[in-house]
């Protein structure tokens, strides 16, 4: 019995999930073409491979003649009657021709082959066990490093790659650790074989693990509309409802906020920002910042940004720590976004009614009520002294601001102008 071969056989069918019929054709094409130059003139040499005891048979076929000329091709009736008594000339049979030494000889130069070979059937288990996984949360050990701090993961018959960028900075890693990720892709490898991907960082993975926590993901009834992320800093996702009795955000966040709670712990207490989706952008907007109020707001279209205005208390929150949070609002919106402190604007804008009242433009001393679609708030500032443009214009900002209104018709004076 070959103890070698079949502890191959074992442990490949065992560790790796490759059939042992996979394995044993593999090795029998491998030695093919080695069997046929260690048997001199024995063109049509064949390998088998018992599958119990592991032993190698090299067979020629030869063919049975009264007087043997060809040795390696031809075979006497007698010698051929010891093997099959009902055998008669001209017919064919197969005759072990096993070398003495073909066992090693043969295995060294099938080694290259065999490997390929194997290979191939180990991407072909990977990719039939996996490709339909994809998407799906697995868990597995870390089992070592690899080119800096690219990690081997161990799912049981597969050894998966999670590379440095898919998991967060945040998260530290050791031999041995358990580790959950999202399957994220199954390609092929540079040596030809295949490779699981894992993904820590992905977005997918946060909607993964809120489907495990929210059953009413999985029947529809609540829809994720997009997710941003920073991993291991902060995640914002859009969640809408299909039934109007049922709470998107409060479905998602749970009773006393466990189902939340669950997804931050596993994401290493990563922050979660969960918001009700809006079909209007301006909507929308408010939804994300909400309770923080927009002073101003205006869409550019031509170069795709929004800006908008808040209350200076406010402005470090919706621009974040290091930017983070106006970028992620900047991809769930869709738009660039630009953040402006209210006393930056009021600022600005005053530079700006200071240069118009400056120049000799005419239309400025026109009286107010030519603006039109705002009458009750003119009404009012003509009461108040302001009869024409430029005398609004020159204001302090101090008095425009007591006067309710003023900075609705100074918004639209300032569409005019630009």
């Amino acid at each position: 019995m070959n103890k070698d071969l079949i502890a191959i056989f074992e442990y490949l069918e065992r560790e790796k999930g490759i059939k042992r019929e996979l394995v044993i054709h593999a090795i029998e094409e491998s030695l093919q073409a080695a069997a046929r130059k260690s048997v001199s003139g024995a063109s049509n040499a064949t390998v088998k491979i018992h599958a119990k005891t592991g032993n190698i048979d090299v067979f020629c076929e030869k063919e049975i003649v009264e007087e043997v000329e060809v040795g390696s091709q031809e075979i006497s009736l007698e010698d051929a009657q010891v093997m099959d008594p009902d055998c008669e000339i001209g017919q064919f049979i197969d005759v072990i021709v096993t070398p003495k030494d073909f066992g090693r000889i043969a295995a060294q130069k099938a080694r290259q082959i065999l490997t390929q070979k194997l290979r191939s059937a180990e991407r072909d288990v990977i990719y039939e066990g996996y490709r339909h996984r994809v998407n799906e949360i697995v868990s597995g050990t870390v089992k070592r490093f690899v080119r800096g701090s690219n990690l081997i993961v161990d799912l049981g018959k597969v050894e998966a790659i999670m590379p440095t960028r898919e998991y967060p900075k945040t998260e530290k890693y050791f031999v041995g650790d358990k580790v959950l990720a999202l399957l994220m892709e199954v390609r092929e490898s540079e040596n030809g074989g295949a490779e699981v991907i894992l993904s820590r960082s992905s977005p997918e993975f946060v909607r993964q693990l809120l489907a495990q926590e929210v059953p009413e993901l999985n029947d529809g009834t609540i829809i994720v509309d997009k997710i941003v992320r920073e991993a291991g800093y902060r995640t914002k996702l859009t969640v809408r409802s299909t039934d109007i009795k049922v709470d998107p955000v409060g479905a998602c966040v749970g009773m006393r906020g466990n189902r939340v709670k669950n997804i931050v712990r596993e994401l290493h207490n990563e922050k979660i920002d969960i918001i009700p989706s809006a079909s209007e952008l301006i909507e929308l907007l408010q939804n994300i910042l909400s309770p923080i109020e927009i002073r101003k707001i205006n869409i550019n279209e031509e170069d795709n940004s929004l800006s908008i205005v808040v209350d200076d208390d406010d402005f470090a929150a919706v621009i974040g720590k290091k930017g983070m949070n106006a970028r992620l609002i900047s991809k769930l919106i869709g738009k660039h976004l630009e953040v402006q402190r209210l006393t930056d604007y009021h600022r600005t804008m005053a530079i700006l009614r200071e240069e118009w009242a400056s120049t000799d433009d005419a239309s400025l001393d026109q009286p107010l009520e030519s603006i039109e679609g705002l009458s009750l708030i003119i009404d009012h500032l003509v009461a108040e002294g302001y009869d024409t443009i430029r005398s609004l214009l020159i204001a302090t900002p101090e008095k425009l601001a007591s006067i309710p209104g003023a900075d609705k018709v100074l918004e639209q004076i300032r569409k005019q102008r630009t």
